[in-house]
């Protein structure tokens, strides 16, 4: 599933490509993708709106319009934007369509079918369920090593996968979780409160620099096909532990080990992680 840095590279290029716009009409094909909104009521939102500004909170993309809704999507797994000219053919997985001026399409493509979209008033955003308890982000000054010392002092939770609940450490999820652990040589399995001040601060430090990582570790967009390709799977080809079982650890040299938590697999050292 996309990731924070996966998410904030498709929201860059749909700033850049459809910010300003208006959808001069709407389709929503899958009434599934859009449960919270009937296919009328989702055409009929969306219609005649500019998009006003396209941005991002945690994993979800939020394009800001100008009749004060916002068009909430999730990727999931599978979810991609496709950008074409407005004559080209629907791909196989088309679940929505978002017809623009100036001669072009917004496709939403989804093989697996648990992308999800919503139509919300942008004045009850904060209320929306799938946002309402959202940490907050990486990036912002409320994320601080302060901040995840209060919020991991009350945790059992083992902490990758405290790592991995939204409603703690937002845009988190098993490639970069597992890589900001490795870096701050943190046990996957240790209680989050456990965890002394100065390891959460070496953890905030990496958190940070692994997503910054990410998100750099961007391929420029392909006209020809118009996909809005959300980066993922380059960086893991760089990580340190993800999908490295038995490979050495290019810290130390001990074998990169895998272990299921969460129903996950967790990559780790056990000789850089041990504690």
């Amino acid at each position: 599933m996309p990731e924070l840095p996966e998410v904030e590279i498709v929201t860059k290029r749909l700033r850049e490509l459809i910010a300003g716009k208006t959808i001069i009409k709407a389709q929503l094909i899958r009434a599934g993708l859009a449960p919270e909104n009937s296919p009328r009521q989702f055409a009929a939102s969306l219609r005649g709106a500019r998009v006003d500004e396209v941005a991002r909170r945690g994993k979800h993309i939020l394009a800001h319009l100008s009749n004060r809704r916002t068009l909430i999507t999730h990727l999931r797994m599978t979810g991609r934007f496709i950008y074409l000219d407005q004559d080209a053919e629907h791909t196989p997985h088309t679940h929505a369509v978002l017809w623009l001026d100036g001669g072009k399409k917004l496709l939403f493509d989804d093989q697996r079918h648990f992308g999800l979209m919503m139509v919300a008033r942008t004045d009850e955003l904060d209320r929306v369920k799938h946002l309402a308890k959202l940490a907050p982000e990486p990036f912002s000054r409320e994320f601080s090593p302060e901040y995840l010392h209060d919020t991991f002092k009350r945790s059992s939770q083992q902490i990758k996968l405290a790592l991995l609940d939204q409603t703690k450490v937002v845009g988190l999820g098993n490639i970069y979780a597992a890589e900001a652990l490795h870096r701050a040589k943190i046990n996957p399995r240790l209680p989050a409160k456990k965890l002394s001040k100065p390891r959460i601060v070496s953890l905030h430090g990496e958190i940070l620099a692994v997503l910054s990582e990410a998100i750099a570790n961007d391929n420029e967009f392909d006209a020809e096909t118009g996909d809005l390709d959300s980066g993922y799977g380059r960086y893991d080809q760089l990580a340190r532990v993800y999908e490295r079982e038995g490979q050495p650890c290019l810290a130390c040299g001990s074998q990169i080990r895998r272990f299921t938590q969460g129903a996950r697999s967790t990559y780790f050292c056990p000789h850089c992680q041990r504690r």
